[in-house]
């Protein structure tokens, strides 16, 4: 079961994750000859089941490319930057000056989009953080190309994980990117991220 949530819980979650996305945005942009917008439009909160179905309609089933991140420390979990191979190719090639169809594309796609992965995750996690007072610990981000029931390892998850899905857009020119931020915990490690949002919402002025 899905723990139980309220707006304020959502809205706190959104504005954190809005956060890094902006501190990952200004960084993004040092990287870039044109500015680059990147949006957090939807955080949903969803089991198992739902996460499966809802990137599967989403991405068509299509393979994607993805950036993996896990964190320990006050709550742990694993963090995931997920494109679907043709907006990867776009992005690598923004980023880079490559042409999509040139052959040496491939060989920077893994360097720029784990830095780029990097980026964004750790902005998000360390808004958390940050924000929360609590300590953190990030290994090294892992680059794959697989379907979203490997890239996320949903054959080794249950009903009792929780998937907080963030649905990405990188707007830069007249472009679209679009990419999804999957947080996922287990039911205590996100039981505890809760309770230190309940906390921290006590101690604001209202």
């Amino acid at each position: 079961m899905v723990y139980q949530l309220t707006d304020t819980h959502l809205d706190a979650l959104q504005e954190l994750i809005n956060i890094g996305v902006g501190r990952a945005a200004g960084m993004l942009n040092q990287m870039l000859d044109s500015r680059i917008v990147l949006e957090i439009p939807v955080v949903t909160i969803l089991t198992l089941s739902q996460i499966q179905a809802e990137l599967e309609k989403r991405f068509n089933g299509d393979s994607l490319a993805a950036v993996k991140l896990n964190f320990t420390g006050s709550f742990s979990g694993k963090a995931n930057l997920v494109f679907p191979t043709e907006s990867a190719a776009t992005l690598v090639s923004l980023l880079t000056g490559e042409e999509i169809d040139s052959p040496d594309l491939d060989s920077v796609k893994i360097g720029t989009l784990s830095e780029v992965g990097n980026i964004v995750i750790n902005g998000i996690m360390g808004s958390i953080s940050n924000v929360l007072n609590q300590h953190l610990n990030y290994a090294i981000p892992i680059y794959m190309e697989d379907s979203i029931k490997h890239i996320l390892s949903l054959e080794y998850a249950s009903e009792e994980t929780i998937f907080l899905l963030a649905q990405a857009r990188f707007a830069i020119k007249t472009l679209e990117i679009i990419g999804d931020i999957v947080l996922i915990f287990e039911m205590e490690s996100f039981g505890t991220l809760i309770r230190v949002i309940d906390k921290e919402l006590e101690f604001q002025p209202s």
